[in-house]
C-alpha cells in the first residue's frame, strides 16, 4: 500500500497574521487563500513539496458543532490547548532565531531531549503548539 500525509488541518483565527507567520516567519508557501461567507481558508506548504501541506481554516465552523462545543473549542485556543503541529528542519537554531525575532511566543527553546531528539517549540498567532525537531 502506498499511502502520504497529503494535509493536515490548524485553526486560525486571524488569517492575515497565520499567512505572516506561516509563510513570512517559516517559509511556507501560499498554495490556496479560499474566502467563503465573510471566512478564509488558507493552505500553505514547504517549498519544494507540493505533496503536503497544512490548511489553516476558520474555527469551530464545521456543522454540526454545538454552541458549547464552539465555546469550548475558543477557550481551548486562547489557553493554546487545542491543536498542535510537529515540523522538522536541517537548521534547528536558524530556525529558531527568526521565529525568535517575530511575534512568537517561545515556549521551549532548542533542547536535548532525553528521547533522542532535539525541539524546540512556541505557539502560532491562533494559540497552536508547533513544535520543530532537528534533522539528521
Amino acid at each position: 500500500m502506498d499511502i502520504t500525509i497529503h494535509a493536515s488541518f490548524l485553526p486560525q483565527d486571524d488569517p492575515e497574521a497565520a499567512l505572516a507567520f506561516y509563510r513570512d516567519t517559516l517559509g511556507f508557501e501560499l498554495r490556496n487563500d479560499v474566502g467563503y461567507n465573510g471566512l478564509r481558508w488558507l493552505t500553505i506548504g514547504p517549498p519544494g513539496q507540493p505533496d503536503t501541506s497544512i490548511v489553516l481554516h476558520p474555527p469551530a465552523v464545521d456543522p454540526g458543532l454545538t454552541e458549547d462545543e464552539r465555546r469550548v473549542i475558543s477557550e481551548m485556543m486562547a489557553k493554546g490547548t487545542y491543536s498542535s503541529i510537529l515540523l522538522a528542519t536541517k537548521d534547528l537554531d536558524g530556525l529558531f532565531e527568526r521565529v525568535q525575532a517575530s511575534d512568537a511566543e517561545v515556549v521551549q527553546e532548542p533542547t536535548d531531549q532525553p528521547y533522542g531528539v532535539r525541539d524546540c517549540a512556541f505557539r502560532d498567532p491562533a494559540g497552536n503548539m508547533v513544535r520543530i525537531q532537528q534533522l539528521g
